[in-house]
C-alpha cells in the first residue's frame, strides 16, 4: 500500500507540475513573435493533451492489466511518467532547437497522459486485490489521499522555487529543478516497485484460466449498470477535485478583492494547500469509518455533510463575511469532499475480478475526460452570472452521491 501510494504521489506530482510553470514554459518553448495569447494558448493546449489522451492510455493499459497482470502495467505506467518528466527538465528550448522544442513537449505530454490514464485505476485495483475487505476502506483512503498529496507537493515545489529564486533565475534555469527532481524520485519509486508482488487474485484467475481475451467486450455486455454507477461517482470526484480544489482558489481571490476584502496570491496558495490537506484527511477518515460502519451509511453521511457545507461556503463567500469565516467553511467542505474516496471503493467492488481493471479504467477515464474537461467551462459560464450557482452544482453532485448510496443499499452492497 505504501509503495503504491508513494508512486501515485510522485506520478501525480510529475503530471501537475507542468501547470505550475505554464507561464514560464509558454515563454521558452514557443516563438516570441506569436504573442502572449497564442504562446499561453499553446502551452495550456499541450497540457490538455495529457487529459484528452488519458482515456485511450487507460483503456489500453487496463486491457493488458486484465490479461497479463496488474504489476506489469503498474510498472509501465510509472516508467511512462518518470522518463518524460526527467526529459522535460533537460529539454532544450525554442531558442536552441526551434520548432522541435514544442513538438517534443507535446510528445512528453502524450506519454504522461497515457501513464496517468493507467496509474490510478491500476493502483486502486492493485491495492484492492492485496487488501482484506475489512481494511479496504482505509487502504484505498491512504492511496487516494496520496494522489492529492502529489498536487500538494507540486504546489509546495512551485512556491519554494518562486520564493528562493528571482524571476530571471526561474526563467533561466530554476524552473527545471522540480522536473529533474520529479524524474529522479520517480526512478527511485520504479526501483522500489520491483519489490511488489502480483496480486493473489490475478494469480488465482491465471491458474484457473478465468482470464478473458477481450475484457472490455465482457464489460460492455454484462456490466452496463456498473459503468453507469462508476461514471456518476467519477462525476462527483471531478467536481470535488477540479472545481473545489484546483479552480476555486482563483475564484476566491477574485471575489474577495472585488468586494474589498483584500487577499494576496501567497495567501491563496496557502489556502489551497490547506484544502488539499483537509481533502486528504477526509479520504482517510471516510475510509476508516467505512471499515467500521459500512459503505452505505458513511457515504450517506459524507454526501449530506458535503451538500450542507458547500452551500454554506458559497453563501459566506458571496456575502459580507470575513475571510476567516470563508476559509473555515472552505476547509470544512474540503473535509467532506473526502467522499471521493467512495468512487474507487465502489468501482473496485462493482466489477468482476477478471474485468475489474478494464471496467474501472474505462468508466473512470471516460467520465473524467468529459466532466473534468467541461468543469472549467462550466465554472466560467455559471460563475459569471452568480457564483452561488457553482455551490448549487456541487450540492447537486452531493445529491448524486447520496442517491448512489440509496441504490447500493437496495442491492445490499457491502
Amino acid at each position: 500500500m505504501l509503495l503504491s501510494s508513494l508512486g501515485g504521489t510522485l506520478e501525480f506530482y510529475d503530471f501537475v507540475i507542468f501547470v505550475f510553470f505554464a507561464e514560464v514554459i509558454s515563454k521558452l518553448f514557443y516563438p516570441s513573435d506569436i504573442g502572449y495569447f497564442w504562446s499561453s494558448f499553446n502551452t495550456y493546449a499541450t497540457f490538455a493533451v495529457g487529459y484528452f489522451i488519458r482515456p485511450l492510455g487507460g483503456i489500453v493499459m487496463a486491457h493488458f492489466g486484465d490479461k497479463n497482470g496488474r504489476k506489469n502495467m503498474f510498472m509501465l505506467s510509472i516508467l511512462l511518467m518518470v522518463i518524460p518528466t526527467f526529459l522535460m527538465g533537460i529539454l532544450p528550448t525554442y531558442e536552441s532547437i526551434g520548432y522541435f522544442a514544442p513538438v517534443i513537449l507535446l510528445l512528453i505530454r502524450i506519454f504522461q497522459g497515457i501513464a496517468i490514464g493507467g496509474e490510478l485505476p491500476g493502483a486502486w485495483v492493485f491495492v484492492c486485490e492485496h487488501t482484506p475487505k475489512n481494511r479496504l476502506g482505509f487502504s484505498i483512503g491512504v492511496l487516494t489521499s496520496s494522489i492529492t498529496g502529489g498536487i500538494l507537493l507540486g504546489s509546495i515545489a512551485s512556491l519554494i522555487v518562486n520564493l528562493k529564486y528571482g524571476d530571471a533565475e526561474v526563467l533561466d534555469y530554476a524552473w527545471r529543478i522540480p522536473f529533474i527532481l520529479g524524474g529522479i524520485f520517480g526512478i527511485i519509486s520504479v526501483f522500489l516497485r520491483t519489490f511488489l508482488e502480483e496480486t493473489p487474485i490475478f494469480q488465482e484467475m491465471k491458474t484457473s484460466q478465468k482470464l478473458l481475451k477481450i475484457p472490455l467486450k465482457e464489460v460492455f455486455l454484462n456490466s452496463k449498470k456498473a459503468i453507469f454507477i462508476s461514471g456518476l461517482m467519477t462525476w462527483v470526484l471531478t467536481g470535488c477535485i477540479v472545481i473545489l480544489v484546483l479552480l476555486m482558489p482563483n475564484f476566491i481571490y477574485n471575489i474577495l478583492n472585488k468586494t474589498y476584502r483584500p487577499i494576496t496570491h501567497a495567501q491563496i496558495i496557502l489556502i489551497q494547500m490547506g484544502i488539499i490537506c483537509t481533502l486528504g484527511i477526509g479520504c482517510l477518515l471516510s475510509g476508516f469509518l467505512r471499515d467500521r460502519f459500512g459503505t452505505v451509511s458513511i457515504l450517506k453521511f459524507f454526501s449530506l455533510s458535503f451538500i450542507i457545507s458547500s452551500l454554506i461556503f458559497f453563501y459566506v463567500l458571496t456575502s459580507e463575511y470575513s475571510i476567516q469565516t470563508i476559509v473555515i467553511w472552505y476547509l470544512i467542505s474540503g473535509l467532506f469532499a473526502g467522499m471521493v474516496n467512495f468512487t474507487p471503493l465502489i468501482m473496485v467492488n462493482i466489477f468482476p475480478a477478471n474485468v475489474r481493471f478494464s471496467g474501472l479504467s474505462f468508466s473512470y477515464n471516460i467520465a473524467y475526460a468529459i466532466f473534468g474537461g467541461l468543469a472549467p467551462v462550466l465554472m466560467a459560464t455559471i460563475g459569471m452570472y452568480d457564483l452561488m450557482f457553482i455551490g448549487y452544482y456541487l450540492a447537486f453532485l452531493g445529491f448524486i452521491s447520496f442517491s448512489v448510496s440509496i441504490y447500493l443499499k437496495s442491492k445490499k452492497f457491502e
